[in-house]
């Protein structure tokens, strides 16, 4: 047989007999990425290793056995956990961002209404569904139009899903992945271009529009209203307009908007300022309010010359060890940086903390949800520079995350985290000036957050459709051997669209459901594509 499977791996010695030019990414029939870095286990689920014959002809490169007997075919061997019988861990689907258009109606609903139900048919469990702020109090205030959103609710239940909703109180379009634009209300841009300061601002006084700045949560400068009014007043209306699909419980969580792409976090690496990956970003505390609290901040503190933000961060692109302030040894760690840091990241606790009590008002003890981004560069350094500017306070001799679970503890809100497909090793590889570590970043989040016995889900950062991301986001879902049993509550995945629905993209995706929800999968330990026996 060319494929054959064993439950016990067998070594092999490699001899390459071809010279250096050969490239494992460009002779191999799939991609190094497809297999490249799958991690080793060892505990109560057994692994499954395959040799698996490789299709290509070109360049091949003999194996040896352990008895030094040559192979005269290419196998490649690769192992995988046994998920059969954990946990099930239930899987939704991101729907596409414009799934609903301006004028509030389903966006091509007949091709949509056929994904859903193939994504049913592999049992996905829901979908989740951005309620964009934008669409539906998009011209006058406190005139909510729901129209589209309850067609398309309607055919979610028809077919059986279960369904996240997300309060998107933030800007579509200008990030990664985003497709459609979708500003924020027309009204609320009119008030903005004569009070700029409703939106963050960076030090050389440069205005996003993402979101509106946490500065005015408690100012009545939204046509009478705070913007905590004007948040509460949007889920209220939505709580009271899909009563029904709550009472069916067809609507499992909301996701609370916190800030940019919804995540709780500072605006600090926007693209539309000529940010790049792996920039250290820009902290975004320069409108006069959130300044306004910094200075009063400073008073109390007792030096008042502290009320203002550091001069030597430099820019959007910089490295940490280019400033005078995220360096080691750099002004972050002084009594001033130490304050600053102390003040910024303590707003935007403070804002999640105010929006969710607001939420949970609204929403009457239905699950509700927050959202963090990893800030996964740079982790590896000292001051964790992109963490910092974001608001994230995690230097290296402290812990930034655990002040923010505690704050959704108080408000029994579950911790939704991004990146739990990327590995540390893929990442030095593509970009070893990062000195990232989402792994690191990931184990870090997801204890703080079971340290206080909240729920903790997740969803992929980047589009994933191969395995080595799969076999990433299972490993983080269920940690091996975890002595209390824990494990993500949920898994969305970003996102539904034409490239998830091709045919070899589909079925890994069916098989990493399966996994999820704890069934066994034939193909355990194979490569993708050679499921197939031949004879020899």
């Amino acid at each position: 047989m060319a494929i054959r499977l064993n439950h016990s791996v067998i070594p092999v010695t490699v001899k390459l007999g071809a010279p250096a030019r050969v490239s494992a990414r460009s002779s191999l029939p799939f991609s190094v990425g497809d297999w490249r870095g799958v991690s080793l286990f060892s505990g109560a689920r057994p692994l499954v290793s395959a040799k698996v014959k490789l299709k290509s002809t070109e360049d091949r490169v003999p194996i040896e056995d352990s008895n030094d007997q040559l192979i005269d075919e290419e196998f490649l061997q690769i192992e995988e956990r046994d998920f059969a019988g954990t946990a099930s861990v239930p899987v939704y689907v991101m729907l596409p961002l414009g799934v609903i258009d301006m004028n509030s109606e389903v966006v091509e609903s007949e091709e949509l209404l056929d994904q859903l139900r193939t994504l049913k048919l592999v049992n996905v469990d829901g979908v989740m569904v951005d309620c964009w702020w934008g669409i539906v109090e998009a011209h006058t205030p406190q005139v909510y139009n729901w129209t589209g959103y309850k067609k398309l609710f309607q055919m979610i239940r028809e077919l059986g899903l279960k369904i996240q909703v997300v309060m998107s109180f933030h800007e579509c379009g200008g990030n990664v992945g985003d497709d459609v634009t979708i500003q924020l209300p027309e009204w609320v841009r009119k008030i903005g271009q004569s009070n700029p300061d409703i939106y963050f601002t960076d030090r050389a006084g440069r205005r996003n529009t993402e979101c509106l700045t946490w500065g005015i949560d408690k100012q009545r400068v939204l046509r009478g209203r705070t913007a905590l009014e004007v948040y509460f007043d949007y889920m209220r209306s939505f709580r009271v307009e899909f009563d029904e699909f709550f009472e069916d419980k067809i609507i499992t969580e909301i996701e609370v908007g916190l800030g940019p792409c919804g995540e709780l976090r500072y605006p600090s690496y926007p693209a539309q300022y000529g940010w790049k990956y792996p920039g250290i970003g820009e902290f975004q505390c320069y409108d006069k309010y959130l300044m306004k609290s910094l200075e009063e901040a400073a008073e109390v503190r007792g030096h008042s010359f502290w009320g203002r933000g550091p001069d030597n961060t430099e820019s959007y692109n910089s490295t940490p060890h280019g400033t005078g302030f995220f360096r080691d040894g750099g002004d972050y760690d002084s009594y001033y940086g130490r304050f600053f840091l102390n003040w910024y990241s303590r707003v935007l606790i403070d804002h999640g903390d105010r929006v969710l009590a607001m939420a949970n008002l609204a929403f009457e003890g239905n699950c509700i949800a927050a959202k963090l981004s990893g800030i996964h560069w740079w982790y590896k350094t000292a001051s964790h520079a992109a963490e910092l500017t974001a608001g994230f306070y995690n230097s290296s001799n402290r812990d930034g995350y655990g002040p923010i679970a505690a704050m959704l503890k108080k408000h029994d809100a579950a911790l939704n985290f991004t990146c739990v497909e990327l590995r540390t090793l893929a990442q030095h590889e593509d970009f070893p000036e990062a000195l990232a570590d989402p792994e690191g970043l990931v184990w870090q989040v997801l204890n703080a957050a079971w340290d206080v016995s909240i729920p903790v889900a997740s969803e992929n950062a980047l589009p994933c459709y191969d395995r080595e991301g799969y076999n990433k986001i299972l490993e983080n879902a269920k940690p091996l051997n975890d002595p209390d049993g824990r494990h993500l509550s949920c898994f969305t995945y970003l996102r539904l669209n034409p490239t998830l629905m091709e045919s070899q993209n589909f079925k890994e995706f069916e098989r990493f459901v399966k996994r999820m929800h704890g069934e066994a999968v034939p193909d355990l330990g194979l490569a993708p594509g050679t499921q197939e026996t031949e004879s020899e």
